[in-house]
């Protein structure tokens, strides 16, 4: 177990985030880079209000489920490994799933009309991190799950979850450039540039988290070689956040009662987005 709680991951983390969120709006006001819109930061504000109270509503249940499945773990890894072999271990595995589950949500449908919010920005800043989807929480459940079962200790899986969320605020940000060697191991801000363009070459690539490796590994990594067009492919062009939710969710639905057949319309919910980020 570890002494360290979620509410004292929160209560680090949360003042560091404002900082460099207020360091980025202080630097695009003197650059003249125009790095914040006040509608698309209103948006991100609505999205993410959206996340937390799911993540409210579910934190006790996932927690309560990753107890549950841990009593059928497969490996007593906490027995066989050191603590702080156990901890980078489950930083490292929480990537590895999170990357396969950030995969899947790009090329499957119904996946990606969940998904899809977070990309609904043509921005890039720090607080385009916290834009994030309502229905989230529940699309991660039957991957992280996994983790338990494997052995991993469900409140390490918690805290370093956290953890890792709060790295992946790092990467959305045009102020940082290339970081050099880190490039190869770690996902820096360059390479999830990359994650958000629309540009032909960009789409579907970069999609861990806190590591770079598993892109390189199953290749889908892509230097940020031109400017990047951030947004999507068709773009939602609204800062209604419900409209953003829902969207994705609609084109599914009405293409399921246009479809021929049951084929078809299976074709909709779980084949690939058609245009997409």
């Amino acid at each position: 177990m570890t002494n360290l709680s979620i509410n004292e991951v929160y209560a680090i983390g949360a003042p560091i985030v404002l900082l460099i969120i207020f360091f980025e709006v202080i630097f695009s006001s003197f650059t003249n880079k125009n790095l914040y819109k006040k509608e698309d930061t209103l948006c991100t504000v609505g999205l993410l209000t959206g996340n937390i109270l799911m993540v409210f509503i579910l934190k006790g249940a996932t927690l309560a489920l990753h107890f549950y499945l841990y009593q059928f773990k497969l490996f007593n890894i906490s027995e066989i490994l050191p603590i702080w072999v156990l901890w980078i271990l489950t930083f490292v595995m929480i990537d590895f799933v999170f990357y396969f589950y950030h995969r899947i949500s790009h090329r499957v449908n119904f996946l990606w009309a969940i998904h899809m919010s977070h990309h609904s920005s043509e921005e890039m800043n720090f607080a385009v991190s916290f834009r994030q989807a309502w229905f989230g929480p529940v699309s991660k459940i039957p991957f992280f799950m996994t983790l338990p079962l494997l052995g991993f200790d469900p409140t390490i899986i918690a805290v370093a979850g956290v953890i890792s969320t709060l790295w992946g605020i790092v990467g959305h940000t045009q102020i940082i450039g290339n970081l050099g060697p880190l490039e190869w191991i770690f996902n820096t801000p360059s390479h999830h540039r990359v994650h958000h363009g629309a540009n032909p070459q960009y789409i579907d690539k970069n999609y861990g988290n806190l590591f770079i490796i598993w892109d390189r590994i199953f290749g889908t990594f892509e230097p940020e070689d031109e400017p990047v067009k951030f947004g999507l492919v068709r773009n939602v062009n609204t800062f209604n956040p419900t409209k953003i939710t829902f969207m994705g969710w609609i084109d599914i639905f009405n293409n399921i009662k246009g479809s021929k057949n049951l084929n078809e319309a299976l074709y909709y919910f779980f084949g690939p987005p058609k245009t997409k980020n």
